[in-house]
């Protein structure tokens, strides 16, 4: 089979696809087209200088000119890398700064994010590779970069170089936080992003022109890269929305027939409170959900009774999300639960007792570890991260607890470690405890995470250097530097921090920290 076959172009010339293949805001866009934007955008990145191995940042919503820079990059053999919308500039900066992006792609302005605002604290020493912005939507943005406007679809630009072949190299840098302090950067490559694809579409039996896809994820994310790469393999029509409202997701579920649609427990219970229809989706098929909230069982049972079908998966950045699902015929307990079945019939599921180190037989709980043709090719620029995340044989160690329950299917139970789980990503304590830190009057912090009026939020404590500083001067400096779902609900001044003396020296107590943060919470 040649290299093409594995190539995310692949994906494109699906036979008897549907048509339209995307509908953004309503506005249809046929294959044609799409591969139409993928050359004008190709070209554009080869006037700006990009080459084989360069990198582009892309910090955008979901719109066609993400995707056509992600399959351009691919012809191109340069790399894309994903940022959050809901970075700020601490963020934002770690990521170019890994990355060595050389342009990064943005918005000029979307709702009430003020991306130029949060580029003018991005230190320009700080990220010296980076040499450009193009914008979208604007002919320039305020920053300290040259800027350029991403005029791709509008002007034409020499043609771009023939594809380069190299399927088996970096394309797309996802970002993720294990119990490290800074987010680490997920390498996919073509191979590995389109063999899923492949196999998502094959597993969930999708049909072009029987299926349709709502795309409310966002595309900078592995669980909405995934599920969108899957849907173009499988040929079937994708309605994309720009960022999650309930209010247009209940308009497109409805008016469009859309059978498939993938989220977070969050987002489903919101589209179901704009409706008092017994069974408003009669069309739909597969909610693929990821449970973030408490109360997460108790709304999968009102989604079934009201026509929602919710199916439990399981996935990472480093497997890619939809890696398993739940399947049909399971009882509905069992299809409700992370985890479920493999995606490809050629992954291997298997889980290690974290106590013995042996590989755990089945209903024994321990740590997932997964070897799958979707498994990424290492952490960017990181050798040492990868070489800990990888057994010797070539599985993935998750830092995930589960179970295996046979005949291949496993649950996911929890996250190991320090990890926390906010706003639907994956965090490190460090990110948010670091830049506490650098703050006036801060000596020392930990953060933990609580459940707060049923949503996961964190707290903070901090061990003054001087003067106690106010929550209010910290939390406004935090709100600058991080995403919202990073700053802590709380921040209490303690003296020290509880610990515990062992062999490897001392460690924090995090449980007893996470117990004083509930009692001071349930004083106030």
């Amino acid at each position: 089979m040649s290299a093409n076959a594995f190539s995310l172009q692949s994906l494109i010339g699906t036979e008897a696809a549907a048509d339209p293949a995307f509908v953004f805001d309503g506005t249809p866009v046929s294959r044609a087209e799409f591969s139409a934007k993928i050359d004008q955008t190709a070209a554009w990145l080869a006037a700006q200088g990009i080459d084989k191995g360069d990198v582009i940042a892309v910090w955008l919503v979901n719109r066609v000119e993400w995707l056509a820079l992600l399959f351009a990059a691919a012809r191109c053999g340069a790399v894309v890398a994903a940022v959050n919308t809901r970075y700020r500039s601490a963020e934002v900066a770690h990521l170019l700064k890994v990355s060595g992006a050389k342009l990064m792609v943005v918005e000029a302005a979307f709702r009430s994010i003020d991306f130029a605002a949060i580029l003018a604290g991005v230190d320009r020493s700080d990220v010296p590779a980076l040499q450009q912005l193009a914008v979208v939507g604007a002919d320039a943005i305020p920053a300290h970069w040259p800027c350029v406007r991403f005029d791709a679809f509008d002007k034409s630009y020499p043609t771009a170089p023939p594809a380069q072949d190299g399927v088996d190299l970096p394309v797309l840098l996802y970002t993720t936080s294990g119990t490290t302090k800074g987010p680490k950067l997920v390498a996919h490559s073509q191979r590995t992003l389109a063999t899923h694809a492949v196999s998502v579409a094959k597993a969930l039996q999708l049909s072009p022109q029987r299926h349709s896809l709502l795309a409310m994820l966002p595309f900078c994310g592995t669980f909405g890269m995934t599920s969108l790469l899957g849907f173009i393999a499988s040929g079937a029509t994708i309605h994309v929305l720009d960022a999650f409202e309930a209010a247009p997701a209940l308009r497109i579920l409805s008016e469009h027939r859309i059978t498939h649609t993938f989220g977070s427990d969050e987002m489903f219970r919101r589209i179901l409170a704009l409706t008092d229809a017994p069974r408003p989706f009669p069309h739909l098929e597969v909610c693929g959900f990821a449970a973030f909230q408490p109360g997460w069982r108790e709304l999968a049972a009102e989604a079934k009774a009201r026509g929602m079908p919710l199916f439990g998966l399981y996935g990472s950045s480093e497997v890619q999300a939809l890696f398993s699902i739940g399947r049909a015929d399971d009882a509905f307990a069992d299809r409700i639960e992370g985890g479920g079945w493999p995606m490809s019939p050629e992954a291997k599921v298997r889980v290690r007792d974290t106590e013995t180190g042996e590989l755990a037989a089945q209903g024994v709980s321990g740590e997932i570890e997964i070897s799958a043709p979707s498994r990424f090719l290492g952490y960017f620029n990181n050798p040492e991260a990868t070489r800990e995340a990888i057994t010797t044989d070539g599985f993935f160690r998750t830092g995930d607890i589960g179970r295996l329950r046979g005949d291949r299917a496993f649950v996911y139970e929890t996250r190991a470690g320090d990890a926390m789980r906010l706003g639907g990503f994956l965090v490190a304590p460090g990110e948010i405890e670091d830049e506490l830190k650098s703050c006036a009057g801060v000596a020392d912090a930990q953060v933990v995470a609580v459940d707060l009026k049923g949503q996961a939020r964190c707290v903070a404590f901090v061990i003054p250097s001087s003067e106690p500083p106010q929550q209010e001067v910290l939390t406004a400096r935090l709100r600058e530097r991080l995403a919202g779902y990073k700053v802590p609900a709380r921040i209490y001044v303690v003296d020290a921090f509880p610990v515990t003396d062992s062999a490897n020296g001392v460690k924090i107590q995090r449980v007893r920290l996470r117990a004083m943060a509930m009692e001071r919470i349930a004083a106030e």
